[in-house]
């Protein structure tokens, strides 16, 4: 693998023109709930984390975003230079689908599958990246389910001049070569997980030879290979309060764009599995329900297969299957959970965000579980009405949005997060057509 060395010109601003549209800041939803997100607790401890516990796997840019209750968050020049990639991205009237459903209803869909590897994963991947970077890191480990998260990293890495080393869930690395071939092509590495290079792995393949993976389990290989490495990192792609917090570029572009054609929306839905697409679009939403006095109704599609939300405990758990990582206080479906091997890989996971979860507990969003047959003809629909094949995952939400539709009497507003296209993920579909 071959890759620039870092240097400090790579990581100042080119001067490109950024439009006036893409967001000058990142939107925090903790500045505005009505309780705060109980804390990360240290796994030995069972006490609140502090920045040093995590240093050992984030720049303490990114620890200061992940407990920081400011409302706003200033954007780095060059992180908004990559942005102008793909940002702002488009929110489409969706007025084939319409017809097909012959809804009264108006339905709109942010799309963020115009993004150079084809999702939403970018707008954190760049930022992480870049704080990484100017911290003098040179190594990022992570995991990946589907391979957008995976394929997003390695982009952003070799912008900005730094290694990537990926550990991609086994029934996904399997099924889907060329997402593995994206991620090369950016200088990437990338393993089967469970593999044989971790303690962690070698432990799971021991007690389940057999097992088609998890993100959990891909987690625990990522954070084992970044703390072993003092020029390495862990970067997560959901979860976590900061990833939220990148992603808000979608929900506040979606407010600003919706605005200029609608006086209300009733209701967005977004796919669901670690929860940074879903937050991304809705959190800018709740945001103004909560400050503003609005009732746009906002609901989380997860896949009936790994349904977290909707049939998992509220509690504190481990975010990986080894226990590595600190305790999270989520919807969870326990760390030891396994989901069949679902065509939406990147859904697979035990747990939610803390943020989402939060915001569910306290009443302030909806969650439904959507079947895997259900997901696809939504998905198989859209692509003949609508033109685009969304991905996997981003079939549940518009799953969700064509029922609602569908039972639709008045001319609501509705609001899809189309987070990422299906190109790479066609062989999900073979079964469907």
């Amino acid at each position: 693998m071959t890759t620039q060395p870092v240097t400090s010109s790579r990581l100042e601003p080119l001067g490109t023109v950024v439009p006036s549209s893409v967001p000058t800041h990142w939107y925090n939803l903790a500045a505005d709930l009505p309780e705060p997100v109980p804390p990360h607790l240290h796994p030995g401890t069972r006490e609140p984390l502090t920045p040093p516990d995590l240093a050992p796997l984030f720049p303490m840019a990114l620890i200061e975003q992940e407990v920081s209750t400011e409302r706003y968050v200033e954007i780095p020049q060059k992180v908004r230079e990559i942005y102008a990639l793909w940002r702002p991205s488009p929110l489409i009237r969706a007025r084939a689908l319409e017809r097909e459903l012959g809804t009264p209803a108006r339905i709109y869909y942010k799309y963020e599958g115009v993004s150079p590897v084809g999702s939403h994963k970018p707008n954190t991947a760049v930022p992480q990246a870049y704080y990484n970077a100017l911290e003098g890191i040179t190594r990022l480990t992570t995991e990946t389910g589907a391979g957008q998260w995976g394929a997003s990293l390695s982009f952003a890495a070799s912008l900005l001049g730094l290694t990537c080393e990926v550990w991609q869930v086994r029934a996904s690395y399997d099924s889907k070569p060329y997402r593995r071939a994206q991620m090369e092509v950016y200088g990437s590495v990338c393993h089967s997980s469970p593999s044989e290079l971790t303690e962690a792995g070698r432990a799971i393949r021991a007690e389940m030879p057999d097992t088609t993976g998890s993100l959990g389990m891909a987690i625990s290989e990522a954070v084992e290979a970044a703390v072993k490495d003092p020029g390495a990192h862990y970067a997560l792609g959901s979860v976590l309060n900061h990833v939220m917090l990148h992603q808000s570029v979608i929900g506040q572009e979606a407010l600003a764009q919706i605005a200029e054609v609608e006086e209300r929306v009733d209701v967005v839905f977004g796919c669901a599995g670690g929860g940074s697409n879903l937050a991304g679009l809705t959190f800018p939403f709740l945001g103004k329900n909560l400050r503003e006095g609005t009732t746009t109704r906002l609901v989380a599609c997860e896949p009936a297969a790994c349904p977290s939300l909707t049939q998992g405990e509220y509690r504190y758990d481990f975010g990986d299957v080894a226990g590595l990582t600190p305790l999270l206080k989520m919807h969870t479906l326990g760390k030891d959970f396994v989901p069949p091997s679902i065509h939406a890989g990147g859904l697979r996971y035990h747990g939610m965000a803390p943020m989402v979860s939060h915001a569910v507990n306290l009443g302030l969003m909806d969650a439904i579980a959507i079947e895997q047959d259900d997901a696809f003809a939504a998905g198989l629909l859209f692509a003949r009405t609508e033109g685009i094949i969304p991905a996997p995952e981003s079939t549940h939400g518009v799953a969700g949005a064509i029922a609602h539709a569908r039972a639709a009497t008045t001319d609501e507003v509705i609001v899809i997060g189309l987070s990422g296209n299906g190109v790479l993920d066609l062989p999900a579909y073979a079964s469907y057509v």
